[in-house]
């Protein structure tokens, strides 16, 4: 899969992006990252991206010519893809969201700053807006790597079981279940019993169920217009 990223910061996502197991990824050629500055396509005199805002107000906004032929730039040397624009102001970023993305071939992410990007070029060039979530964050940068690494994980090859990401939470709608695994210190007190069987049928339904449970305990949202939904209010709570 390839990600283009327009940032003024582009050592900033590629050194947050070159840890576990998506450096990994890129190392391996999975996936492949272009860095674009837009500073390098400003032809004023001072290669300024930004200035004041029409009509007053504190900051500054980012300019759309040196964003347009950033953009330009990578259209001539090949496919953006959809243009995503990570923004305060877009749809949330969940999982059926990323599972979207995941099934592009390419995808360039704008990585906005300051008081925002000139709104003419979010009307002319951006696919879609993307929050991920509501507070603010000093720039795109940040949240390009979330939809980077929520992405990339999805890609064969990139964990070391291809079902990993199967198993995530809420790929299903639903939280992970309980994981444990061997201490020195405990032994295997506390492990339920069902995971030490070996009964694979047995097991499942018990992830199962621990999932279903957990949901309803602590992301009852999730389930929401389900059958389990209707039921999570009946659920009592660690403090009741």
């Amino acid at each position: 899969m390839n990600f283009n990223v327009i940032t003024l910061f582009p050592d900033m996502v590629k050194h947050t992006l070159s840890f576990g197991v998506i450096g990994k990824a890129i190392e391996n050629g999975l996936v492949t990252i272009s860095y674009i500055n837009p500073r390098d396509f400003a032809e004023n005199k001072h290669g300024r991206v930004d200035d004041k805002p029409f009509g007053g107000g504190p900051g500054m906004v980012m300019m759309y010519d040196p964003l347009k032929r950033a953009l330009k730039n990578i259209e001539n040397k090949g496919h953006a893809g959809d243009v995503v624009f990570l923004s305060p102001q877009g749809k949330e970023l969940k999982q059926s969201v990323c599972n979207d993305l995941a099934k592009k071939n390419t995808l360039t992410l704008v990585c906005g700053r300051y008081e925002g990007i000139d709104q003419r070029f979010v009307d002319e060039c951006v696919d879609q807006e993307i929050s991920i979530g509501d507070y603010v964050i000093s720039g795109g940068e940040v949240a390009a790597c979330v939809v980077i690494d929520t992405v990339v994980r999805q890609i064969k090859g990139v964990l070391g079981d291809d079902e990993s990401a199967m198993t995530d939470s809420f790929m299903n709608g639903m939280l992970g279940f309980p994981q444990y695994t061997r201490s020195d210190l405990l032994g295997q007190s506390g492990v339920p019993e069902v995971l030490l069987s070996g009964h694979h049928q047995a097991i499942s339904a018990w992830r199962e169920k621990q999932a279903a449970e957990l949901t309803k305990l602590k992301r009852p949202d999730l389930l929401v217009g389900t059958s389990e939904g209707k039921k999570a209010s009946h659920v009592p709570r660690r403090n009741e």
